[in-house]
């Protein structure tokens, strides 16, 4: 009998190659829409935006009592404060509702019980102080994944909070699995001399649920070359898939290549890898078939190898990785604790950017792709320190990621996802410091590219006063080419708000952005142009992180007015009177400009689907991008 023959035997990464450009096409199409509660373990087709806000309404952060701040400004240690039941206070447990006049919870630990109806206090609260503001989570609207997101359960908890009902996800793939072998016998069968037990194939099956997919196990087929025929066209015309296991060697009675390649075609016979040698790569009517070898071992790196990918779409990684710690993380001796933490690749360094730690933040486990154990009675890690992070996001290459530090805009959203098509292979990691907070994680090495907006006030320009400022004989690129506008949010119906003295005059309640952001420089340069004091403006000490985060607060009646970008006025249905047009540049470590992964985000600023984003959302110009070359002197 003739013996079978090999192909040109082709490399590991030859073979992975080629069996990804045949495959690709066919795996990224289908797509279904499943209950949210099914969703575990599948895998987006679309990006995923909340539709209620998390908490959805202001609710208590503690045990403790609930009291209109204002009403507690006298208090101090010298002259305790008494406050009465029903009429200055009411006790609240966490999570209860903090509704008008309360806006301030005080901890019950600070709270003197004088009798059933007195209480006494010792020092003075602040407005939203101890309370979870309406979407200090998320906001509605806000994106909570991207496409081709792998749901995990963290992910579950995200998006039932966000009141997501339904998701659309890539369909299950389903996967043939045939068998083969006269030795081969199942579980159960009295064994003689000579025979095997077939595992492998189960093995498969549950390789294949465990990757997302379906299987579908068919009866064992003996060493015939017609019944071998009719199982492949049968599972070739029921499946996306199919694994044929065994008879894929070069011995006499191995078919498996010569059918496939009189039914399809084959791609590769033979791989320069050991164990694994005589693994099969074809098709048959457009179906993926993989011919793998029958030793176990053999078998298992296979499947992982070339079977995985398609069910997962998404490449393996490593499970731990050494990073060195971009941010202190302290840490109170009295348990293990669990720190979520984005790992990124900035100047051949795996940095770790701490993410919120509070227990309430669901959305820093969705953002995280890795976990930081901080072990009982250890005070913590400090800045600098070179730390073992658990990976929970395992397909994730973190030499496609760009870490992206600075300025909030939806604009990064939009760009993250559109990364996220075939298209690009880079995803972005993204952490709203303020534009100030990104200009020092540049300098400190952390971040390839700060969304910055800083205005001079000498000047009336944008950015590269503070550039020149902290970033002394550095060498940058700084991509100029965004405006955007920004203005006062007020409730539709409400009076518009045109400047600070109105805000002052009739005593409305502002909400304002943190320290070193740029929209708080934009807030101190009115203020200082109107000749209106900061302690004058009613809330000016009330902080929050993101322009969404304004908006909200305006929106459920926390604040009366803030500042913020229009895109987000108009997509939280509020009233807008425009304050000024500002440049939003991105600045890049000239020895990281020609990086992939920043050339990926450029290509997507000059691409069709970035502008069809801006001129849908509104508020923004898009021109021509300018690269200007900065080395930052003393002056």
């Amino acid at each position: 009998m003739e013996r079978n023959i090999y192909l040109k035997t082709v490399t590991l990464e030859e073979a992975l190659a080629l069996f990804a450009s045949k495959t690709e096409e066919n795996f990224r199409l289908k797509t279904e829409d499943i209950p949210v509660t099914d969703a575990y373990g599948r895998i987006t087709s679309e990006p995923v935006y909340a539709k209620c806000s998390n908490p959805n309404y202001n609710a208590s952060a503690m045990d403790g009592i609930m009291v209109p701040s204002h009403l507690t400004l006298s208090a101090d240690e010298r002259r305790p404060l008494q406050l009465k039941k029903g009429r200055d206070f009411k006790f609240v447990d966490t999570g209860d509702v903090i509704e008008a006049p309360y806006d301030s919870v005080i901890m019950i630990e600070d709270v003197q019980v004088i009798d059933e109806e007195t209480v006494e206090i010792l020092a003075p609260s602040y407005p939203w102080m101890n309370v979870r503001m309406v979407g200090e989570d998320f906001v509605i609207g806000e994106m909570l994944l991207t496409r081709h997101h792998l749901v995990k359960a963290v992910d579950l908890g995200a998006l039932i909070s966000g009141g997501i009902e339904t998701l659309q996800v890539l369909k299950k793939l389903r996967v043939g699995l045939i068998p083969t072998g006269s030795e081969i016998v199942d579980i159960g069968t009295t064994l003689k001399p000579g025979d095997i037990l077939e595992s492998n194939t189960r093995m498969f099956a549950g390789l294949v649920l465990e990757n997302g997919g379906e299987p579908q196990r068919y009866p064992i087929v003996p060493d015939d070359k017609e019944m071998l025929r009719k199982a492949l066209i049968k599972a070739a015309s029921e499946n996306d898939i199919v694994i044929i296991n065994a008879g894929s060697s070069a011995g006499s009675e191995d078919y498996t290549a010569s059918l496939i390649a009189e039914l399809g075609e084959v791609w590769v016979h033979g791989i320069d890898i050991k164990p694994g040698k005589p693994a099969i790569l074809g098709a048959i009517g457009g179906k993926p078939v993989v011919g793998i070898p029958g030793y176990p071992v053999s078998a298992y790196m296979t499947f992982k190898h070339f079977v995985v990918p398609m069910l997962t779409r998404m490449p393996d990684t490593t499970k731990t990785q050494e990073a060195l710690l971009s941010q202190a993380v302290p840490s109170s001796l009295k348990h293990k604790e669990f720190v979520r933490v984005q790992l990124g690749r900035v100047n051949d360094k795996i940095i770790a950017t701490p993410l919120k730690r509070g227990a309430a933040s669901t959305m820093s486990l969705v953002k995280a792709n890795g976990i930081l154990t901080i072990d009982k009675a250890s005070e913590g890690y400090p800045a600098g320190t070179m730390v073992s992070v658990e990976m929970t996001r395992n397909h994730l290459d973190l030499n496609d990621g760009l870490v992206a530090i600075g300025s909030h805009d939806l604009i990064m959203d939009w760009i993250s996802d559109i990364m996220m098509t075939e298209k690009y292979r880079t995803y972005v990691l993204s952490a709203h410091t303020g534009s100030l907070g990104g200009i020092m994680a540049i300098k400190r090495g952390e971040a390839h590219l700060a969304p910055i907006h800083l205005l001079d006030e000498a000047t009336g320009t944008y950015n590269m006063a503070e550039i020149n400022r902290y970033l002394k004989g550095q060498k940058m690129v700084l991509i100029k080419g965004i405006k955007r506008w920004q203005g006062f949010y007020t409730r539709m119906g409400d009076q518009p708000v045109m400047d600070f003295s109105q805000i002052v005059r009739d005593k409305l309640q502002f909400v304002n952005r943190q320290k070193g952001s740029g929209t708080r420089l934009l807030t101190d340069y009115f203020l200082k142009k109107e000749g209106v004091v900061p302690s004058e403006v009613e809330g000016y000490q009330t902080e929050v992180l993101t322009h969404t985060a304004v908006a909200l607060a305006v929106k459920t009646g926390n604040a009366d007015v803030g500042i913020g970008i229009e895109s987000v006025a108009r997509q939280m249905a509020l009233d807008y009177y425009p304050l000024a047009k500002e440049d939003y540049d991105f600045l890049v470590p000239f020895s990281q400009f020609d990086l992939p992964v920043v050339q990926d985000f450029i290509r997507v600023l000059q691409s069709e689907a970035f502008r069809t984003r801006l001129n849908a959302a509104g508020g923004y110009e898009l021109e021509e991008l300018v690269f200007i070359t900065v080395v930052s002197n003393n002056l």
